[in-house]
């Protein structure tokens, strides 16, 4: 068995290279489960291994030449008769160059990247596009992914294995989408990753506020994907995002792990490197739009925004507004209504975002949304309506499952209660 400092090493190895690990070998053997079969197993022969003689110079190419090897022995051993799949050892054998290295950035990047493509196939349902995309693209095990999403283990598990079945039954092929089929496809990758992200930076449950873990995933996967694709301005766009968006992630928790809303932060809390990351990105987002911003570029705008104001009371509301109103034409949506509904308050007063916010009340995809009542209930407080606003803070209590957004509710409502009364 091997010691706790050589798994730890080995699963740093696996973390970083799984991917392009299982991407290579997805081509090889033309299907994604026996694929991440055979890295595992070269994964368990490295602990073994590296245990006795040590981590090698290139984990990542020591890795990969074990993998090969391992396939050409699963492809003859499937069907030693059978032409396709002698075919197929063959290619395996010529297929991948002896140094891993130079063959990085062709071989494996072109792999990596239908990699992408098949995890978030739109054949596969929301929940298990972002289960195997983790699992595959992320290097995360079942249990880390159950942890993450505060779902039961064996529930990601039949997702990851019903994904898998289904890109299997519907014969999805491991390639990339014809150019024609690309925007469609490309909106289903980028999707899946913002939403790993969302989670991370704000998880719907559990005792965190945050959860950065997911959130680096996220960007690992982002920065993969622009570089993979460097001409795709919405790429670029929610890499400048994430960046942006990640820049607050220290300023964002409390001593005590407490929430600290955005207009709340210490900004030198900041990390300006992601900052500078962020609107970098950005430029290279602008730089390539070819008709209109995207959703992705308006929101990555509306970040910029923010990091550029020095102070909360410097923030550009009213451009703001203007691009949550472009967003919503883009991409309508009752949470961008919502949000939309904050920046009008901010910029034009709480009246404007109470009307915007009650055309959406009703809405059946906010019903259990616990920041539609949370929204609601600091307009009405600051129209002086405090007793609708504690009856509002009451159903976002509710609704939430975040026990940091709890805390933060139940003290905005003592905040209620205290102006209620009478002085």
């Amino acid at each position: 068995m091997a010691s706790p400092e050589t798994k730890r090493a080995a699963e740093a190895v696996w973390r970083i290279e799984s991917a392009k690990l299982i991407a290579v070998l997805a081509r090889l053997v033309r299907d994604v489960d026996l694929a991440e079969e055979i890295a595992q197993d070269a994964f368990l022969d490295a602990l073994e291994r590296w245990e006795e003689s040590g981590i090698p110079q290139n984990p990542g190419a020591w890795l990969m030449t074990a993998a090969k090897h391992r396939a050409i022995d699963v492809l003859r051993r499937l069907r030693r008769g059978e032409k396709k799949h002698d075919e197929l050892a063959h290619e395996a054998e010529t297929s991948v160059p002896a140094d891993f290295d130079e063959a990085l950035d062709d071989v494996v990047g072109d792999d990596l990247l239908r990699l992408v493509f098949v995890a978030c196939h739109p054949v596969l349902s929301r929940e298990s596009r972002v289960a195997l995309t983790l699992r595959l693209l992320g290097g995360l095990t079942t249990d880390e992914i159950a942890r993450a999403f505060l779902a039961p283990e064996p529930t990601i598990a039949q997702r990851i294995t019903r994904a898998k079945k289904t890109l299997a039954e519907k014969n999805v092929p491991f390639e990339l989408p014809k150019p024609e089929d690309l925007t469609a496809r490309l909106e289903s990758v980028l999707e899946v990753i913002y939403l790993v992200f969302n989670e991370g930076y704000s998880a719907t449950a559990g005792e965190d506020w945050i959860r950065p873990s997911l959130c680096e995933d996220a960007l690992r996967l982002g920065r993969i994907l622009a570089q993979l694709l460097p001409g795709e301005s919405e790429i670029h766009a929610l890499v400048s995002l994430m960046e942006i968006q990640a820049s607050r992630m220290r300023a964002r928790v409390g001593p005590k792990g407490e929430a600290v809303l955005l207009l709340d932060q210490d900004r030198s809390r900041w990390d300006t490197l992601l900052v500078r990351r962020g609107l970098d990105a950005l430029v290279r987002a602008e730089e390539l739009v070819r008709t209109r911003p995207g959703p992705y570029l308006l929101q990555a705008a509306i970040a910029a925004c923010h990091a550029r104001a020095r102070t909360a009371a410097d923030t550009d509301w009213a451009r703001i507004a203007a691009l949550y109103d472009a967003l919503a034409q883009t991409s309508p949506s009752p949470i961008v209504e919502l949000n939309r509904a904050v920046a009008h308050a901010l910029a034009f007063g709480p009246a404007a975002g109470l009307a915007i916010v009650d055309v959406v009340a009703n809405d059946e995809a906010l019903r259990d949304y616990p920041f539609l009542p949370s929204v609601r209930a600091d307009f009405l407080a600051k129209l002086g309506r405090f007793a609708e606003a504690r009856a509002e803070i009451a159903r976002a209590l509710s609704l939430t499952k975040n026990a940091r957004e709890r805390e933060l509710l139940l003290e905005r409502d003592a905040a209620y209660a205290r102006s209620e009364r009478p002085s």
